[in-house]
């Protein structure tokens, strides 16, 4: 009788895994966390730390590929007072007098698993026993490492058993869903947030075997979108724009990706949506929609914060009241479900049905499907 393959590679996708870290980190276990190239794993233990979940809290960032076995053990020196050998502390590992100024301590081993096995097994005993050497770690310091897979083509070094033993071992999926919550919070580009949007396949498309040096992830569109802020300032034509995004993406996502912007630009502008000077939308392409709805969306947020500083909710909710109304007389139902999810989950912008007159209409419409019920 042929034995069963079991697959004992389950993913994970960030929502997720953010949970089972921070219950790791509760009970002080180390985990490790695997995934391709770009895809998230160093900005996913940053956000957990600036979260604010783990209390006042400081991430130690320890490159283990870069690392010399020296810089996890210390160095050994004649002690004149003992007359024996003695190690100074690691320096790049959090100390006592700094780890007691924070509630909670993150040392993050990234790239564990291309460190020489010489750094893996000074690791060892940190890993083991939370000391190596006379070095040990404060009590609110939580572990946890990440790495590369061998099947992306990196340079690693297959860790011994014993150590892999030592870890609740995660795989990070990437998924459109969890990666739009932090492009919206992080205001990534309206262009690449549209283009996203309808092309979900073009966030991770990393393939080990492909001679492209540019691909999509996660990290790769950060780029891009960081590249498209103030371009205008540095003079860049179509062909530039197309190198440039080319660079991080590759060339065959990079000349779909121009096609979007080209039909962006097409768009009405989103200010004057929002002041209500504009009320129609003649193009039609539906990538270039979820750019400017992303785009209302930043400038709303942005607006209301100026509108509570000085005390202009008035402005607000008129402005509020335009976008409503835009909205459903051009945005398909896809598309202000899309919207209205961003701003009243993401951004939690108010809406109020007494005080905006184009609310009771666009909560009988869509309030169920967006807030899971009417109001």
């Amino acid at each position: 009788m042929p034995s069963l393959a079991i697959e004992d590679r389950r993913t994970v996708n960030t929502t997720q895994l953010k949970k089972q870290i921070k219950r790791a980190f509760k009970k002080k276990r180390p985990i490790f966390i695997w995934g391709g190239p770009g895809i998230g794993k160093s900005e996913l233990i940053q956000q957990i730390t600036d979260s604010g979940s783990l209390g006042n809290a400081l991430m130690y960032d320890l490159r283990l590929g870069l690392c010399d076995p020296t810089d996890v053990r210390g160095v050994p020196f004649y002690n004149k007072e003992t007359g024996k050998m003695d190690w100074a502390d690691p320096v790049d590992l959090p100390d006592a007098k700094t780890a007691a100024l924070y509630d909670t301590v993150v040392l993050f081993l990234d790239e564990f698993n291309q460190a020489v096995p010489a750094v893996q097994a000074a690791s060892y005993q940190l890993i083991l026993n939370r000391r190596v050497g006379q070095y040990k770690l404060p009590d609110n310091v939580v572990v946890v490492a990440a790495g590369n897979r061998e099947t992306d083509k990196g340079v690693t070094y297959r860790m011994p058993k014993p150590l892999e033993n030592r870890f609740g071992h995660f795989e990070l999926k990437c998924e459109f869903l969890p990666w739009l919550d932090w492009a919206i919070e992080n205001e990534i580009h309206p262009d690449v947030v549209g283009y996203i949007t309808v092309h979900k396949g073009d966030l991770y498309n990393f393939d080990p075997t492909s001679a492209s040096r540019g691909f999509c992830t996660p990290r790769s569109w950060a780029f891009v979108s960081e590249n498209l802020e103030d371009i205008e300032e540095d003079n860049f034509d179509e062909n530039d724009i197309i190198d440039m995004v080319a660079a991080y993406v590759g060339e065959g996502t990079a000349l779909k990706f121009n096609t979007h912007m080209k039909m962006s630009a097409k768009m009405p502008n989103p200010t004057d949506i929002i002041n209500g000077k504009v009320t129609t939308c003649e193009a039609d392409d539906i990538s270039a929609k979820y750019s400017l709805a992303t785009a209302i969306s930043y400038e709303l947020k942005e607006l209301l914060e100026t509108c509570e500083r000085d005390n202009k909710m008035e402005q607000y909710t008129k402005c509020m009241d335009n976008v409503l109304k835009y909205m459903m007389d051009n945005f398909e139902t896809e598309l202000v479900l899309a919207s209205g999810r961003v701003m009243l989950h993401n951004y939690k912008l108010p809406v109020h049905p007494k005080k905006n007159k184009n609310a009771p209409e666009f909560f009988k419409r869509y309030g169920k499907l967006i807030l899971g019920s009417d109001e």
